[in-house]
């Protein structure tokens, strides 16, 4: 133990390397400074990409308006025997809209179904009801399968499987 009235060395400071500069470091040909204008970094590709401006969405395609609206809808359509919503559930694997015409790929939970014959019929009903769809067509697949790891967290969280 140290005791109060004892001298202590001068602490030492440790080496440090010095610091690479910028000055130092070698520029490329194309980044180097003109004398008459100052540095000026040559034009890349962004430029061109930055200045395009966003196409707007048709609506028909993810993130467009009436492609969330038929997503809402098969929102509110419910498996009767699980209570989560078929999409949440998994079963819906893809919805495609062109020309006011809707089509939902799905599946269900298994071949033997109690629902296989009465849903694909709702789901037609539910989505051609909505705003902007002409006309709706559901094609009912059984590949790939349908599995629990396919449902969304929501789902999983519903059903105490998180």
């Amino acid at each position: 133990m140290v005791e109060p009235d004892a001298e202590l060395p001068d602490a030492v400071e440790p080496i440090r390397p010095q610091r690479p500069r910028l000055d130092d470091a070698e520029v490329r040909a194309d980044m180097q400074a003109d004398e008459r204008t100052g540095f000026e970094r040559k034009k890349d590709y962004l430029e061109g990409f930055l200045a395009q401006k966003p196409v707007p969405l048709s609506g028909e395609e993810p993130g467009g308006a009436l492609y969330e609206a038929v997503i809402d809808a098969l929102k509110d359509i419910y498996d009767p025997e699980i209570p989560v919503n078929i999409y949440d559930l998994g079963l819906v694997y893809n919805v495609e809209i062109a020309s006011a015409h809707a089509i939902v790929t799905m599946t269900l939970t298994t071949p033997n179904c109690p629902v296989a014959e009465s849903m694909p019929g709702e789901i037609e009903m539910r989505v051609g009801a909505v705003p902007g769809v002409g006309s709706a067509e559901v094609n009912l697949v059984w590949e790939p399968a349908w599995d629990p790891q396919k449902m969304s967290d929501e789902a999983k969280l519903e059903l105490g499987m998180l």
